[in-house]
């Protein structure tokens, strides 16, 4: 069996020019792992800690000096030895001392390692382990941005859109498509104006988030109709970041818990919205089954800030009702075993699973194949730009192998 003789972290740049990690694996002096850590801009309060105190810098030496060495030697092909060796090592509850971006680097790095080892791809050794067929998700695509993810914007965070083609390449271009001409009616409605791109190449223009919904509303139909493909419009509100003093603070008004459950089911119902994530403060459970009971048959209501992809947190959902789908965000949680554990609860409880990029990405692809192998049904990952794209391009390439098969 092959071992792992060389572990190795280092400092890398994510697409806001801030510092992240990567993690190699070795065998002999070859490489045989690799994987990056994205970082977010909002993040939920029960995710486990990115990095120790002192930053990327002071994980990574911490890494290098302390923690790679008691890595060396371990057999690769047992994600749940080497991931619970990790947890061993760290010693804390959410990673506070190696830091969870660190440790799903590596948790990534080596479950590549056997993959590689095995010589096969890293989604077809996910299938192997698991209990569901290959399966490529629907892309779920940033098109206009505001909250956390630009300056001036809206105050609900993304307006996204999600199409259902014939395959994963119609429905990745059906985004573009609405990316463009999202592009093209604020041009017509801002004439004087440069428009921006956010942190996920968004666009983002000053307009309330009624106007953005409806931009997006019109901007889909037009582009479904041409391409004769279903696209649907999805927000991501990230609602914990307007909440406060007890109230949901948009521009124009505060609004309480169940006026808020009011304000977003109306939204759904009238622009035939199918995903709304984090629509609530992330410990207002109540809230979530309130909106769920309401419009849960014909909307996915999506846990983010609410589940951290944290199996006991999920489980408290499940016992409430609160929500019908889950965010999963690798590092939230730290290791792939803890990732999958989560998936799996979901998938038990009739939960629908997004698995998602982050605001601050890399060019890692890993997300894509995790996808596939665990049977996620949607991805979350942009629409344009290199560090999104990478995770559409990849995709295209695993559709292309499971239909050549």
């Amino acid at each position: 069996m092959a071992k792992i003789t060389k572990i190795n972290a280092r400092k890398i740049i994510d697409s806001r020019g801030n510092p992240t990690v990567e993690v190699d694996i070795y065998k002999d002096n070859k490489l045989i792992g690799r994987a990056a850590a994205p970082s977010g801009a909002s993040k939920g309060t029960f995710e486990v800690k990115d990095y120790p105190e002192g930053g990327v810098e002071i994980g990574v030496k911490n890494f290098n000096e302390n923690v790679a060495k008691k890595l060396d030697g371990i057999e690769v092909g047992s994600q749940a030895n080497f991931d619970s060796k990790l947890h061993e090592i760290d010693g804390t509850e959410n990673f506070a001392s190696i830091g969870g971006n660190i440790t799903i680097a590596a948790s990534l790095a080596y479950a590549k390692a056997s993959a590689n080892i095995e010589g096969i791809e890293l989604y077809e050794m996910i299938l192997k382990q698991g209990n569901v067929k290959a399966r490529m998700p629907k892309p779920l695509g940033n098109i206009i941005g505001g909250g956390k993810h630009a300056i001036n914007g809206t105050t609900m965070q993304e307006f996204l859109a999600v199409s259902s083609g014939r395959n994963y390449v119609s429905s990745a271009f059906a985004n573009i498509s609405v990316h463009k001409k999202v592009s093209e009616l604020l041009k017509l409605k801002f004439p004087s104006m440069s428009l921006g791109l956010g942190d996920e190449k968004a666009w983002v223009a000053p307009l309330t988030d009624i106007e953005a919904i409806e931009i997006m509303s019109n901007a889909i139909k037009y582009c479904s109709e041409k391409a004769g493909v279903e696209i649907s419009p999805a927000i991501d509100l990230a609602a914990s970041e307007f909440f406060e003093n007890g109230k949901y603070q948009y521009k124009n008004k505060a609004l309480s818990v169940d006026e808020q459950v009011e304000y977003v089911a109306n939204l759904a119902e009238k622009f035939n919205i199918k995903i709304l994530e984090d629509p609530f403060d992330e410990e207002e459970f109540e809230g979530f089954s309130e909106l769920t009971k309401k419009i849960g048959r014909n909307t996915l209501i999506v846990g983010d800030d609410l589940f951290v992809t944290n199996k006991a947190r999920l489980l408290k959902g499940i016992k409430a009702k609160a929500a019908n789908a889950i965010l999963i965000k690798p590092n939230q949680i730290g290791t792939l075993t803890d990732m999958i554990e989560t998936v799996t609860l979901a998938n038990k409880n009739n939960y629908q699973t997004v698995i998602s990029h982050r605001s601050g990405e890399t060019e890692d692809s890993t997300i894509s194949h995790l996808a596939v192998g665990l049977g996620i049904g949607y991805i979350k990952t942009g629409t344009i730009g290199g560090e999104r794209t990478a995770k559409h391009n990849e995709l295209i390439r695993i559709e292309e192998k499971i239909n050549n098969k």
